[in-house]
């Protein structure tokens, strides 16, 4: 009995069951009387709690971090210690999967320039139908912005398959710096590397069974597993392609990235997109008296400077 709610109850239990007074139980607790006749006078926060349930629900994955970003997106005032003191007492906290395995060795951060378009990663992600046929996804991910440039379900993706996909998005976005992929038949076939050799693109394969060398994109498989393939069931492959670009708008989008400053990946591009057009028009730098804003809680130093 180390709490006020615990002392509260065993002081309730002596009365009731002992027909002690409450002077004698809260001595043979070690309670204060005050603590014990206390009443919290806290409002009961019901329309708040209400949507926080609501949010939870519809992200089952999300943690209050992320619920707390979402709130103040739609304008609640609460603090983040508020947010998380009614997620724990609505009983909403995340099961945490079990991982198979412990990482081994010190880690190293993987140097790239902080641009869009900077380097580019591909991986594949397996899931069935119901019905219990197997597909896969081609998952194409921006590592600077985290931004998913594409994922294309279907049951069978060919070298020539990722070739076309890989001209499309270049087509709308421009030409990376570089792309990074493991040893899979589908990168390493002849239509990709004529389509290396047209494009001038470079290429870099990771060395075999160190997938960490492409962590990018193994976090971004990841999330999408825990928050999409774990969470849905797709009846067929028409069904796969709506709820997959559903999910990826949502996480380019409004899903808050942690590494990012819970900024959505789409905002934090537009933020790298600025900011190198300020660096690269010093007139424009000196003449802006404006920071861009800094996420929520953090203070960077453009922001610091231009407050004084």
């Amino acid at each position: 009995m180390v709490g006020p709610a615990a002392k509260r109850a065993a002081v309730a239990h002596l009365q009731a069951v002992m027909s002690l007074s409450e002077r004698r139980a809260c001595s043979i607790v070690g309670a204060d009387r005050k603590m014990i006749r206390y009443r919290s006078s806290r409002p009961p926060d019901a329309a708040l709690r209400g949507r926080l349930r609501d949010l939870a629900n519809e992200r089952r994955r999300f943690g209050y971090r992320r619920l707390f970003v979402l709130l103040r997106r739609e304008g609640e005032p609460s603090g983040i210690n508020r947010i998380y003191r009614l997620y724990r007492e609505e009983g909403l906290t995340v099961r945490k999967r079990r991982a198979r395995r412990k990482a081994v060795g010190t880690r190293a951060p993987i140097l790239v320039e902080a641009r869009p378009n900077a380097r580019w990663s591909l991986d594949f992600v397996h899931d069935q139908f119901a019905n219990g046929r197997r597909f896969r996804i081609l998952n194409i991910v921006d590592d600077v912005t985290k931004e998913c440039l594409g994922a294309i379900p279907d049951t069978s993706i060919s070298g020539q398959r990722v070739a076309r996909e890989l001209t499309a998005i270049v087509e709308r976005r421009g030409k990376p710096g570089m792309i990074v992929s493991d040893h899979g038949t589908e990168f390493t076939c002849n239509a990709m590397l004529a389509w290396c050799k047209d494009t001038v693109i470079d290429w870099h394969f990771i060395a075999p069974g160190k997938p960490m060398q492409n962590g990018f994109i193994e976090s971004f498989n990841g999330r999408m597993r825990d928050e999409l393939l774990n969470e849905t069931l797709f009846f067929d492959l028409d069904d796969a392609h709506a709820k997959i670009a559903n999910w990826v708008a949502d996480y380019n989008l409004q899903r808050p990235h942690s590494s990012l400053k819970y900024l959505t990946p789409v905002a934090y591009a537009a933020h790298l997109t600025a900011t190198d057009d300020r660096l690269r028009n010093p007139d424009q730098l000196r003449r802006s008296s404006v920071a861009p804003p800094a996420p929520l809680g953090v203070q960077n130093p453009e922001t610091l400077t231009a407050a004084g």
